[in-house]
């Protein structure tokens, strides 16, 4: 009985450990990309906001807008684009978390907002603008 403890006790720290490196180049590209934004003149206002409904990687203001954007990582394109992994069920995730924000911050309706995406493939970066509207 004790060995399978400690095979399962393995297997866990495994896991850990892979999700841990997940996280941590998560974390890293999130900082290249609110760097990125930073430099291309956005002002950084939250990163990795957090509510019950879900995250939103970084929150930006771009002149009169709030921008919600989604990085969005792959080391190679072979497993698909890392644009591509920003799917509907995503989309709606990201819009209702946006509305959570805006409430909390007392964002009226006549804030204009743009949902962008940032994403990393390789060494190359492209920025989505406006990559999708707001999904109810």
């Amino acid at each position: 009985m004790i060995g399978i403890f400690k095979t399962l006790a393995a297997d866990y720290k495994h896991m850990g450990g892979i999700n841990i490196n997940k996280r941590s180049t998560g974390t890293e590209k999130e900082t290249l990309a609110a760097d990125y934004l930073r430099e291309n003149g956005l002002e950084i206002l939250e990163t990795n906001f957090r509510c019950r409904i879900g995250e939103i990687d970084i929150i930006a203001k771009d002149k009169e807008y709030i921008v919600f954007t989604e990085v969005k990582f792959r080391k190679t394109a072979s497993k698909g684009f890392a644009s591509e992994a920003v799917d509907f069920k995503k989309i709606k995730k990201i819009c209702k978390v946006s509305d959570f924000y805006r409430l909390i911050n007392h964002l009226d309706e006549s804030v204009p907002v743009r949902f962008d995406v940032i994403a990393i493939t390789g060494e190359e970066t492209l920025w989505y603008k406006n990559a999708f509207e707001y999904v109810n």
